[in-house]
């Protein structure tokens, strides 16, 4: 696995829940693409995330080791060749440090009681915050400013650096100069982030990079009441939720501390146009190998026992009676049919129903896995008869699809009920690593589909009015 660069290097481009004493994990709600939206905590500053003057920062003398010089370098500091230079900056450089680090020892609890929450999400809690202070203001469609860049890249190598030590031991062959050949354990990066973090840095440097490219744009953003005479003024259109019968996509409510997208009187050029739909569709891309390997992270981490212990007797109780006959009557199920069948109109709704779903679904499962008294004919059948005509394994089987069509058609959900849960009882620091890095990106690639399609909405709706 590659070493994490320095923070004066570009990284590589291309494709590829706050802390606080609380043990809340948070969950990222991308409800609308212009305005970021988190939830589930308590706290809105990272201790990874304390703004500081980059003069500041930037330059340290320290007459440190070599070993210490290069941790200090992987913090995202430079070293001066000499102590004389500016000693006060390599206390302050120190002291800052120091606490950092100390905040992630105490796991949040400063009492040190020990009290606090475990390291893995005190990892995850420190990486969603720097991204709220990072891009919870960014709501347009341009570069980031570059003393965020800076601290984006800085403290999110600090905190990826980690995954340089989570390493694997296997079993390796070794020849000696006598000739003789001995086992010996070698250590080499575990597979889930050797293979998963190379990939969510190119996304990282390919987001950074789509906002690089509207440096210099047809269409400009005006706070609301400041229009000019040669401007549209069209706020942001893109809906809550998209439900998928209605094509358009409209407001329901007009957010009036969002900045609101101008374009000229005739209109973005042909040539400005398809530069918007091209980045779209990267951002898309990269927005679905987020989610992706999100997702496949989650389904790796251990469902905690209390989740277990708080599901319903019943699957069909938690559904509803209307639901559990179309899952269970059909002859052939359609979740696309079954969720265009419920007209849901918010998010509220598409979460809820969400929550109902999986846990109707583990339930099920959990049935299926139950043992049961049977007579030893009813067990000779069993053997015999195909497991997935089993009604709560059919029942499992179309509630997990009903899950995944919801999930799809509704990307901008908050975090259910279970996978919050698993953020939160969640150990493993490679782990919480992996979801944290790859939900932030998730979330920053739908504001920026979101963000581009308003521009793209704004310039239609001018055309239309021509």
């Amino acid at each position: 696995m590659e070493h994490i660069s320095s923070p004066d290097e570009s990284p590589d481009v291309g494709y590829g829940y706050h802390p606080s004493a609380s043990t809340e994990t948070i969950g990222l709600s991308t409800l609308s693409g212009n305005s970021f939206a988190y939830c589930r905590t308590n706290s809105e500053t990272s201790a990874f995330s304390e703004h500081t003057d980059e003069n500041s920062c930037s330059e340290m003398a320290s007459p440190l080791s070599s070993r210490s010089l290069k941790v200090l370098s992987r913090l995202g500091m430079r070293q001066h060749k000499t102590i004389a230079d500016d000693p006060e900056t390599v206390d302050f450089e120190l002291e800052l440090m120091k606490e950092r680090f100390s905040k992630l020892l105490l796991g949040e609890d400063m009492s040190g009681g020990g009290k606090g929450v475990a390291t893995a999400v005190t990892v995850s809690n420190s990486i969603t915050n720097l991204y709220a202070s990072v891009f919870g203001q960014h709501q347009r469609l341009e570069p980031l400013h570059p003393d965020k860049k800076i601290m984006w890249k800085r403290e999110m190598n600090c905190l990826l650096s980690v995954c340089d030590y989570i390493v694997e031991y296997v079993s390796t062959s070794q020849k000696l100069q006598d000739g003789t050949t001995v086992e010996a354990l070698s250590s080499r990066p575990r597979s889930d982030i050797h293979i998963n973090l190379p990939a969510l840095r190119k996304l990282d440097a390919m987001l950074l990079e789509i906002l690089d490219s509207f440096e210099a744009t047809e269409f400009w953003y005006a706070e609301q009441g400041s229009m000019s005479n040669n401007s549209t003024r069209v706020g942001s259109f893109r809906k809550v939720i998209q439900v998928q019968p209605q094509p358009q996509p409209q407001r329901k409510e007009e957010k009036w501390w969002l900045p609101v997208v101008c374009v000229p009187s005739g209109g973005i050029t042909d040539q400005g146009r398809k530069h918007l739909r091209h980045k779209r569709d990267c951002a898309n891309q990269i927005h679905k190998a987020a989610m992706a390997i999100n997702s496949s992270i989650l389904a790796e981490m251990e469902i905690p026992e209390s989740y277990m212990t708080s599901l319903p007797k019943s699957g069909k109780a938690s559904v509803g009676d209307s639901i559990y006959r179309h899952m269970y009557s059909a002859e052939k199920f359609s979740p696309v049919h079954l969720l265009d069948s419920l007209h849901i109109s918010s998010e509220h709704e598409a979460l809820e129903l969400a929550d109902k779903v999986e846990a109707s679904m583990y339930t099920w499962k959990r049935k299926l896995c139950m043992p049961q008294a049977k007579s030893s004919w009813i067990m000779v059948k069993d053997l015999v008869s195909d497991d997935r005509t089993d009604k709560n394994h059919v029942l499992a089987e179309r509630a997990e699809s009903l899950l995944f069509s919801l999930k799809q058609r509704y990307p901008e959900l908050s975090q259910t009920t279970l996978d919050t849960s698993k953020i939160h009882f969640n150990r493993d620091v490679g782990k919480a690593i992996l979801e944290s890095y790859s939900r932030v990106l998730e979330s920053l690639a739908f504001n920026v589909v979101a963000w581009i399609e308003d521009v793209l909405f704004v310039d239609k709706t001018m055309k239309n009015q021509e």
